[in-house]
């Protein structure tokens, strides 16, 4: 309020940006810069520097990447409870291919940068049991920092270089580059179902290739953890991305480690066809929802002509629509499709 007119005016609120300094105890954390926003929140880039005394000490100052909630979304119950959804899974998750957990905290803009909460104050302090905001703080989650690009980006790349090349028709990946991947995918999913975690989520823009080829899944924010369950009432639009999502998943029915399987089939035959089996370009959600749960896929060989025959077995078996008739575990789907690729998962060098 101004003290001469009396009237509200909008004021910018304070940010992060260069310099910013937070103090978690056991480490600092500079912030570097920005990297991305949207419109629930921004991504920061900045530096983890361990205390030299703490339990840590020897290891090496580390990038990491800020995820923060804008001010709007930190004061919506529901995005709350899913940034805090993904805090939990990762923080579960100890495998080299799932992105890092570092630490969650409530940031305090200027005059009080150094404040911070805790992760367990955060999770008891920010929601109380009828869903209402009791701090009016920006939940951050530090975590691993990937240097590299998405799948999505990947799999764009590899077909726009086939196309300059006069490439007939679409094409993707070597098999045994996206098998690589695959497989790396199927380890991080084996990790989480194992803990009793269902990602929910996947799909290629959530899997990160490191420059150096390493596979990191990403984004656990509606993901199901410790078999909790779907709520029967409010199947009017399941959580997901319609092109990745398993026939169960669109009905809002219990779920498990095979719908998170029968996504990362999907990946796969995208990864090499191009294209996933139901795109959804120039077609609505709805409809694309509707393809996973009555529309059979079509056989891959339709649309890479030098794919091996047992393959298409393989994926028809992974792309079942009822769980029960799919590969059981990540590492049985691994091993059947490396059999249909005709690949010796022991000699894959790149």
């Amino acid at each position: 309020m101004c003290p001469s007119c009396k009237r509200l005016h909008r004021v910018q609120a304070p940010e992060m940006g260069p310099g910013t300094q937070i103090d978690r105890g056991s480490a600092r954390i500079v912030v570097d810069r920005r990297i991305g926003s949207g419109a629930m929140g921004v991504v920061y880039r900045g530096w983890m520097f361990l205390a030299p005394t703490g339990p840590r000490a020897a290891e090496p100052p580390m990038a990491v990447a800020l995820k923060q909630l804008r001010p709007r979304a930190s004061l919506t119950p529901e995005i709350r409870r899913l940034f805090l959804n993904e805090a939990a899974a990762l923080s579960s998750l100890q495998h080299p291919n799932v992105v890092r957990f570092h630490d969650l905290f409530e940031w305090t803009p200027p005059p009080a940068t150094s404040k911070t909460t805790p992760l367990a104050a955060v999770a008891r302090a920010s929601l109380d049991p009828g869903g209402a905001v009791q701090r009016a703080g920006r939940l951050t989650l530090a975590m691993e920092l990937v240097e590299g690009d998405g799948l999505d980006v990947v799999i764009a790349r590899n077909l726009a270089r086939s196309r300059l090349a006069g490439g007939a028709g679409p094409r993707g990946l070597a098999p045994a580059r996206a098998f690589s991947y695959f497989e790396q995918l199927l380890g991080a999913l084996g990790a989480a179902h194992a803990l009793g975690i269902v990602h929910r989520d996947v799909k290629p823009s959530n899997v990160m290739i490191r420059r150096d080829g390493v596979v990191k899944l990403a984004d656990f924010g509606i993901a199901l953890l410790h078999g909790e369950g779907v709520d029967p009432a409010d199947t009017s639009h399941a959580p997901g991305t319609g092109p990745y999502m398993s026939p169960e998943q669109v009905r809002g029915e219990a779920l498990d480690g095979r719908s998170d399987l029968y996504a990362a089939a999907i990946v796969l035959y995208e990864m090499l066809a191009g294209r996933p089996p139901f795109p959804a370009e120039g077609r609505t959600e709805l409809l694309v929802r509707m393809d996973q749960v009555e529309a059979a896929p079509p056989p891959i060989g339709d649309l890479l002509a030098d794919a091996p025959p047992a393959l298409d077995d393989v994926l028809a078996r992974a792309l079942a629509k009822r769980p029960e008739d799919r590969w059981p575990t990540a590492v049985a789907l691994g091993d059947a499709v490396a059999r249909g690729l005709g690949i010796d998962p022991t000699r894959i060098t790149s």
